[in-house]
């Protein structure tokens, strides 16, 4: 794809829009922790594990390139040295955002926040004209998320040091999308979410 043609597919990408691997039955975010909890969470299958605390807020992703970035391909620092694929249902991701409300709104906060921070490119070195969502869970959900709304834990550290790899060999970005990306738009039909989520907004707080 040229350059040109890759800024009118960005010019169409709504401000606000849930971008994320998912199938029939699930969708998939990211998170990355050191190494024995990750090593742990895989075994048990959840996040109640040593180490991992309900205490402070925790942080998914649905945007591989958004984790990516975030946690320097796991070359970022020790504590986040392992990428977790964490598939949930449709349902519990959908109640997780319904108990939302927006990190920047002055209205009342609720037990998670959302925060739509600028997509990245796939090599993470540059930022996009739209939005990526990432949702807090505080801790009065935490537990619940950790012990029950988890479906499976698969440790993809693997997966982001070949693509720290393929970046520093100086693949394009459209070469690393089509071999990384397997997102597509997240549909949310819930009107009252959308709203709480501000998913059509063309502003952060608006």
């Amino acid at each position: 794809m040229t350059s040109e043609a890759a800024q009118k597919v960005e010019a169409t990408i709504p401000y606000h829009q849930i971008r994320a691997l998912y199938d029939d039955d699930s969708i998939t975010v990211y998170q990355a922790y050191n190494e024995k909890i990750a090593t742990e969470a895989v075994k048990q299958q959840n996040l109640k594990v040593p180490g991992w605390s309900s205490e402070r807020m925790t942080w998914i992703k649905p945007s591989w390139s958004w984790m990516m970035y975030r946690a320097g391909f796991s070359y970022k620092d020790k504590n986040q040295s392992h990428i977790l694929a964490i598939r949930m249902s449709h349902a519990n991701f959908e109640e997780i955002l319904l108990q939302s409300s927006l990190s920047n709104s002055s209205k009342e906060k609720q037990p998670v926040r959302v925060q739509w921070d600028p997509e990245r490119t796939p090599s993470t070195k540059n930022k996009l004209p739209y939005r990526s969502i990432q949702i807090g869970i505080g801790r009065s959900v935490a537990e619940k998320w950790a012990m029950e709304m988890i479906l499976s834990i698969e440790d993809v550290t693997e997966k982001a040091r070949r693509m720290h790899e393929d970046v520093q060999a100086g693949m394009s970005e459209g070469e690393l999308g089509e071999k990384y990306i397997e997102e597509r738009v997240y549909e949310v039909k819930n009107e009252e979410l959308k709203e709480i989520i501000w998913l059509n907004s063309t502003e952060d707080g608006h």
